[in-house]
């Protein structure tokens, strides 16, 4: 197998690691525990469910480590084609991750609230109910914000893939199509909240079209290996 199919495949059990563990972080695990608008529903779920609440976090910062090692395979995959795009591309995923690392430590204070502690008795009930409803909206604000960086770093990505050749060119034009996808959906949670999950519905599909099809080729078919076309000095 030559280097470029093995950096590709490496690269694409990264991706597929991601694509693994960050929907059941992000998705199934709130999705089973947290009810909008009824913050003491939410709290008795966790409480009934603390494992799978650990677990959905868990498994946000296992996509995260992932992200870091697939953008540094991609980095050695892809540097030849454009140093500067291949920068980028790194430089928006170390910012992503450091903020979704954090952002973690929403859902640990609200089981913490939710711990039984000494020092809580201060509090009532509904009060500490109240206050985990206030950490997990903080954390859906907080995927909002590191959302954008899980798009502009497609863009330089598919740029790259696009001119690499060793890629069909469809799949770089699928990656910035998904970039678009998640800084648009990011960007009208924030400013129109009514309307997020409008711009979500219309969003998800390219992003998890661009997304996928590359972690398939990537496993799949790896990487030609060929030198990128040179381009000629102005």
């Amino acid at each position: 197998m030559n280097s470029n199919k093995k950096i590709a495949r490496l690269a694409g059990f990264w991706y597929l690691l991601m694509a693994i563990t960050g929907p059941i972080g992000l998705l199934y695990v709130p999705s089973k525990l947290i009810v909008p608008g009824d913050a003491t529903a939410t709290a008795n779920n966790i409480l009934a469910s603390e494992s799978l609440f650990r677990i959905g976090i868990v498994s946000n910062i296992l996509c995260q480590i992932a992200f870091i090692f697939l953008v540094l395979a991609l980095y050695r995959l892809l540097k030849g084609v454009d140093q500067q795009h291949a920068s980028l591309m790194v430089a928006l995923v170390l910012v992503a991750v450091p903020i979704a690392f954090l952002n973690m430590l929403n859902p640990l204070a609200a089981l913490l609230l939710l711990s039984g502690a000494g020092f809580l008795t201060v509090f009532e009930p509904n009060q500490l109910h109240a206050l985990v409803m206030v950490f997990l909206n903080l954390q859906e604000y907080g995927t909002m914000i590191v959302q954008i960086f899980w798009g502009l770093w497609l863009l330089p990505f598919g740029l790259l893939v696009f001119k690499s050749g060793f890629f069909p060119k469809i799949l770089g034009v699928l990656l910035i199509v998904a970039c678009f996808g998640y800084v648009a959906h990011s960007f009208t949670f924030l400013l129109f909240p009514r309307y997020g999950d409008v711009v979500s519905s219309y969003a998800a599909a390219p992003e998890a079209i661009g997304e996928l099809s590359m972690v398939l080729w990537l496993l799949i078919i790896g990487a030609k290996e060929q030198k990128p076309a040179l381009v000629e000095a102005v």
